[in-house]
């Protein structure tokens, strides 16, 4: 069994513990109706919640877990972020953490599944930032400047004429030289988000986004991503959520300490046309040193940590705006 742990220590939780205490009154009522033969609708239900989760997660690092719960494998630096977050005015717009849950050998962060409650949701995951790698790693790339054969493979795969002269008679390029050339390829550089996967409400799942570049061609992806018959419903619905996630990062303290990489945001619709968008992915995000913050708008030059998080968010509200029907 799952093995649950105090939000801000690691002792076992109680019986008397909130999240023992929904765990008690749980239903095993079987189904009759489930498409994946479960014997109960907790079962049916996480099934298909983990089928819902894995399109836009690494299956690896995450598990479904009991009552409305989410695992992901342990990150002290998610963690810290999380346990800061859930002080912050940011805690509406991220999973609620629970703290740690050990299985096995393996530690877990443990929060709130965001799609508990839709109804066969629609979901999307939109990196956000100038950047997907920290300046320490541009450090750590240059200290030990090894040519690198698997990066030119990734490189040559997308584009076959991306390699200089001599990286090709190497067949190797540098890691900083890969990480910089790869965000240039999409809306990350140009745009200050990318969108990484959906899935529709049916199933169909898209994933290659790597070249999409251009504002034309993030708008046919986002249009494609929340057509149906509720498509201006949820434009709103998400238009509405990320200004006001925009109004209170601007004045958090989390976001003007921390250098944010790497995370991303998650849009979440169904076909009532309830809509929910949330913050997530922290594994990157560092805290800034004493007296240092960040706006999240100045353009990037190395030694700056400006992340390009906020110009990113302001670009994406920008693209639905004009997506929407003038009123």
């Amino acid at each position: 069994p799952w093995r649950l742990e105090r939000f801000n220590n690691r002792e076992p939780l109680n019986s008397s513990s909130p999240l023992c205490s929904a765990a008690a009154a749980s239903s095993s009522v079987p189904s009759r109706h489930c498409p994946h033969s479960c014997r109960s609708p907790t079962a049916c239900w996480q099934v298909e919640q983990t089928h819902l989760l894995f399109v836009v997660v690494s299956t690896g690092s995450f598990h479904v877990g009991d009552y409305g719960t989410l695992l992901k494998r342990f990150c002290e630096g998610e963690q810290q972020c999380y346990l800061r977050l859930m002080e912050d005015t940011l805690r509406p717009f991220v999973p609620l953490y629970h703290g740690v849950v050990q299985h096995g050998e393996q530690d877990y962060n443990m929060m709130d599944n965001l799609l508990t409650h839709f109804n066969t949701p629609a979901i999307m995951d939109c990196k956000m930032g100038s950047r997907t790698y920290l300046e320490e790693e541009l450090v750590k790339a240059r200290e030990r400047p090894q040519p690198r054969n698997d990066m030119y493979e990734k490189m040559v795969a997308v584009d076959p004429e991306a390699p200089t002269v001599q990286e090709r008679a190497q067949q190797a390029v540098l890691k900083t030289r890969y990480m910089q050339w790869r965000e240039t390829l999409s809306s990350t550089a140009s745009l200050g988000f990318r969108i990484d996967g959906f899935r529709k409400a049916n199933g169909e799942c898209q994933t290659n986004f790597k070249r999409t570049k251009s504002r034309e061609q993030v708008v046919e992806a986002l249009d494609s991503f929340v057509e149906s018959n509720t498509h201006i419903v949820v434009s709103w619905g998400y238009l509405r959520r990320l200004k006001q996630l925009r109004q209170v990062l601007e004045s958090s303290h989390f976001f003007k300490t921390h250098e944010v990489v790497g995370s991303s945001l998650l849009f979440v619709h169904d076909w009532t046309g309830k809509t929910g968008v949330w913050m997530i992915d922290f594994g990157k995000t560092v805290s800034l040193p004493p007296h240092h913050t960040l706006d999240h708008r100045t353009p990037w030059a190395e030694g700056n940590r400006e992340d390009g998080y906020l110009w990113g968010l302001d670009n994406l509200i920008d693209v639905l705006t004009n997506m929407l029907p003038v009123t």
